[in-house]
């Protein structure tokens, strides 16, 4: 008879990792701490234990795993910028199931410290009104995600819902898109050169 192997420790990353999975592949309202702690196989007050303000604390968590992007400094402000947008849209296509948690989140956390990294990026590599830059490069990205996420048919289920819900498949990605949001990307920095 095989030994059993002992169960995973129980973590806040195994924690958000499960919760993103759940809202991935079934909905942000199907993240119930029960549900989540059943695909833990823990109880559900377990979590409370990494999370302390419970459900709340876990939609923070959330928020901030998909905008609490970092870029390496270097070359010229629009070249720094796009790295942003860029890597902060790829966070943000990569869990499609909590956007709009990150559309309401108000900043805290790594993402605010994220934020004053890419002002300071941006105000060092030459940019003007780096604060105003970075509310409209964010604007934009998460602007152009949305409207992605909505055009690819992946949307929260309805409760008469019936069958397996799944999201679009994440790989590769749609050329289209991105030359759609590089092209916007472009305007947006040129009328921040010309501000």
């Amino acid at each position: 008879m095989p030994a059993k192997r002992p169960p995973v420790p129980l973590s806040r990353e195994r924690i958000i990792d499960a919760a993103l999975h759940i809202a991935d592949s079934q909905g942000l309202r199907r993240l119930t701490m029960r549900r989540l702690g059943d695909a833990l196989q823990v109880e559900a007050m377990a979590i409370y234990h990494h999370l302390p303000r419970g459900k709340d604390a876990l939609m923070d968590a959330l928020a901030e795993h998909v905008t609490a992007v970092h870029v390496e400094p270097g070359g010229s402000w629009q070249e720094c910028a796009k790295a942003w947008c860029r890597a902060s849209r790829d966070a943000l296509r990569e869990h499609p199931g909590v956007l709009a948690l990150a559309l309401t989140k108000p900043p805290k956390g790594r993402t605010a410290l994220a934020i004053r990294e890419q002002t300071d990026q941006l105000a060092e590599a030459g940019l003007g009104d780096a604060p105003e830059a970075v509310r409209a490069l964010r604007a934009y990205v998460f602007g152009a995600v949305a409207v992605e996420v909505q055009q690819s048919g992946w949307a929260e289920p309805t409760d008469d819902h019936d069958g397996p819900w799944r999201p679009p498949s994440q790989g590769g990605g749609d050329p289209r898109s991105d030359a759609d949001f590089e092209l916007g990307l472009d305007a947006l920095l040129a009328g921040l050169t010309r501000h």
